[in-house]
C-alpha cells in the first residue's frame, strides 16, 4: 500500500517548493507580486462594500486569489458570491454542530480519504445509493459538503491544487432522483463552482444507470462548457476509472488498494486540533464541551472564544 501523503490531519503548513512552482505556473501566483495582489483585493473589498468578510487577513484572502488565478477582480467576485450564498442560505450555516453530521459518515454516504491522489489533490467520494432521504434530508448533505470545503480551504496545498470528486451511483433509485429539483441542482453548482474558493478539476461518475439520466437532465442546464468537460462517465467499468485515477489511490471498493475510510475520521480529527476548531468557530460552527478534547477546550476558554 502506498504511504505518501497519508494523514488524518489537515496539512496547514507552507506548500513544498514543487507545489509553489505549480502555483506560479498554473495559478498566476508570483511571490514577488503576491502581497500586491492581496492589498489590491483588500482595497477592492473596502471600496466596493459589497460584502463584509469575517476575516481580512492575508491568509484568508489568498484563498480566493488562488481560486481565481490571482486576478483580484475575479477573486473579489468569488468572495462576494461566498458571502451572498451564506446570507441566502442561513439554514446551512447557522447553529451547525459539525459533530451532528456523524450520520453522514455512519451511513457511508460521503467521505474524503486521508490520502491524496497522484496529482496531490484531495478526493471527495459520494455514494448516493446509501442515502435514505427519509432519515437524512438533502440539506444535511449540503452541510457535510460545505464543512468539507471549509476544511479543505484551510490547506494551502488544496487551495493551489484543488480537488476531484468520485460520484458512485450504485443503487440509485427514484427516491433519490425526486430530490434532484432545479433548486437543489442550482445550489449544488453554486457551492462547487461559483461560491467557494475550491477548484474541482474532475468529477468521475461510476455505476450509473438509466435512472441517472433523469437526475442529470436537471443538472445539465446549469453546467457551463468547462464543467461539462470535467465530468467523466465510467458506467460500471472500474478499469475506465483507473485510466484517470490509479488503483494505488483508490479504495478497495473501486479496485484500489486502500480501505474505505469514514467521513467521521475528519470529525474526530477536528475535535483534537485547536487551530481548526478556532477556524470553524469563526465560520459560525458550534461545539458542545464534550465534543472537544480537553486541551483544545482549555485553550479556547483561555482565549475567551465561545464554542456554542
Amino acid at each position: 500500500m502506498p504511504t505518501p501523503d497519508y494523514s488524518v490531519d489537515l496539512d496547514l503548513g507552507e506548500p513544498p517548493p514543487e507545489i509553489q512552482d505549480y502555483a506560479r505556473q498554473h495559478c498566476g501566483e508570483d511571490p514577488n507580486t503576491r502581497l500586491q495582489a492581496i492589498y489590491e483585493l483588500r482595497d477592492m473589498i473596502y471600496e466596493r462594500g459589497e460584502c463584509t468578510p469575517h476575516r481580512m487577513d492575508d491568509e484568508f484572502l489568498i484563498r480566493f486569489l488562488r481560486a481565481r488565478n490571482f486576478i483580484p477582480q475575479k477573486a473579489h467576485r468569488l468572495l462576494v458570491n461566498y458571502y451572498q450564498f451564506r446570507a441566502e442560505n442561513p439554514d446551512l450555516f447557522e447553529n451547525i454542530h459539525p459533530m451532528d453530521l456523524h450520520a453522514i459518515g455512519d451511513a457511508d454516504i460521503m467521505t474524503v480519504p486521508p490520502y491524496r491522489g497522484p496529482d496531490g489533490r484531495r478526493l471527495i467520494i459520494y455514494k448516493f445509493g446509501n442515502w435514505d432521504p427519509k432519515t437524512i434530508c438533502v440539506e444535511e448533505l449540503f452541510k457535510a459538503t460545505i464543512l468539507s470545503l471549509e476544511l479543505g480551504m484551510m490547506e494551502p496545498r488544496t487551495q493551489i491544487l484543488g480537488a476531484s470528486a468520485l460520484v458512485d451511483l450504485e443503487d440509485l433509485g427514484s427516491q433519490h432522483v425526486w430530490q434532484c429539483t432545479p433548486s437543489v441542482a442550482a445550489k449544488l453548482l453554486k457551492i462547487l463552482v461559483n461560491c467557494y474558493p475550491t477548484k474541482i478539476h474532475a468529477i468521475h461518475i461510476i455505476n450509473h444507470s438509466w435512472i441517472f439520466d433523469k437526475a442529470y437532465s436537471v443538472f445539465k442546464p446549469f453546467l457551463n462548457d468547462v464543467m461539462k468537460s470535467r465530468i467523466y462517465f465510467h458506467g460500471n467499468d472500474v478499469t475506465s476509472l483507473h485510466k484517470h485515477i490509479s488503483p494505488d489511490y483508490l479504495p478497495e471498493s473501486y479496485g484500489g488498494v486502500w480501505p474505505d475510510y469514514s467521513y467521521t475520521i475528519w470529525l474526530d480529527s477536528l475535535r483534537k486540533n485547536v487551530v481548526v476548531a478556532k477556524e470553524m468557530i469563526s465560520c459560525g460552527y458550534k461545539f458542545r464541551e464534550h465534543e472537544l478534547n480537553q486541551d483544545v477546550l482549555e485553550h479556547l476558554t483561555k482565549e475567551g472564544i465561545q464554542i456554542s
